[in-house]
């Protein structure tokens, strides 16, 4: 098993109903489905979206997508977010431009690591 099935593996322990999907490209689309977020969004759940890019652990995820419909509490899109096509899955969500505010280490961060910070931006009802 590789470190990106590994992880894949450990995620689905912790986000039931998780999926992940091979793209053409080598990247995988890993769907994390009614993941509960905080007060200040329009929802309480949404599904999160995001890619391991070919080559990682050694290349960094990078943005994420969340529904579509998915808003601030007072109807505002996020910063940073716009409505966005995921590549290679016909599915449109809602991107956002998010990304690590520290080094990716492919020795000790781990697809876990970037769902902290994930929620780490829902956190943050902007």
């Amino acid at each position: 098993m590789n470190p990106l099935q590994s992880q894949v593996e450990d995620l689905a322990r912790h986000y039931s109903g998780l999926t992940s999907q091979q793209l053409p490209s080598g990247a995988v689309l890993i769907r994390l489905p009614e993941m509960p977020i905080p007060s200040g969004w329009s929802k309480s759940k949404t599904t999160i979206r995001f890619l391991a890019p070919t080559g990682y652990p050694m290349a960094r995820p990078d943005c994420f997508w969340a529904d579509a419909d998915l808003r601030l509490v007072n109807g505002a899109m996020p910063a940073s977010a716009q409505i966005n096509q995921i590549p290679e899955s016909g599915e449109t969500g809602l991107w956002f431009s998010w990304h690590l505010t520290h080094a990716w280490n492919p020795n000790t961060d781990t697809l876990a690591t970037w769902v902290g910070v994930i929620r780490a931006r829902f956190r943050d009802a902007r």
